[in-house]
């Protein structure tokens, strides 16, 4: 089935603030969205209600909808969320994730280890995104995977990639990748691959809010 038109102005929106296209401040005229997408306003109305919703947009009376400003405070709470939810979600799969699937995870983590030569944080961030979709992939829930993919393509949004600004977090989160992938592999409890999932986010979290010269998060 096609997406619905709002679905579609959704993902147009929220791709071309991902990759700066429409940087912050930038003024979203809905008659111009509508007629590239061949709709009506109404369903760009209903995508940018989502992202103003989200954080990615604000509305403001006499200027209607424009594109954020990035937003640390922002970025703390979406981090922590995900910290949580993603925890969550890479514990429930643990269990259901086969042979195939956790030696895809150890390659895309030897490529991660191979960047570190070299460091290209883009490249890093899209691998590192791709680990961890092996990891949360097939949890069972349906609710809370919904929300680990609303969670992550709001950071997609906000950060091109994280490690542009903790390039020395890389090494350690890869690190952590093979202590998580140990566990899973082991058969450990649920909580303590939710532990270890959730650890590896905060950790990520807090090397950002350091260099931010903000509080670390006590999650």
């Amino acid at each position: 089935m096609a997406p619905s038109k709002s679905e579609q102005a959704y993902e147009l929106l929220q791709r071309k603030i991902g990759d700066g296209s429409f940087g912050p401040g930038y003024r979203l005229v809905l008659g111009a969205i509508a007629a590239e997408l061949g709709c009506s306003t109404v369903p760009v109305r209903e995508a940018v209600r989502r992202l103003e919703a989200e954080g990615l947009v604000t509305f403001e009376r006499n200027v209607g909808a424009t594109v954020a400003a990035a937003d640390n405070t922002l970025y703390l709470h979406t981090m922590q969320t995900l910290a949580v939810i993603e925890g969550a979600a890479t514990a429930l799969a643990a269990p259901l994730l086969d042979p195939a699937q956790l030696e895809r995870a150890r390659g895309l983590n030897r490529e991660l280890r191979a960047c570190l030569e070299d460091f290209d944080p883009p490249r890093f961030t899209a691998l590192n995104t791709e680990f961890h979709e092996v990891l949360y992939g097939p949890c069972p829930n349906p609710h809370i995977l919904d929300l680990v993919h609303r969670g992550w393509n709001r950071m997609r949004t906000m950060r091109s990639s994280s490690f542009t600004h903790i390039p020395g977090r890389a090494r350690l989160s890869v690190q952590e990748h093979d202590a998580l992938l140990d566990l899973i592999e082991a058969g450990a409890p649920a909580a303590e691959v939710e532990s270890a999932a959730r650890r590896h986010r905060t950790n990520t979290l807090n090397a950002y809010l350091e260099s931010a010269g903000m509080a670390p998060s006590a999650l």
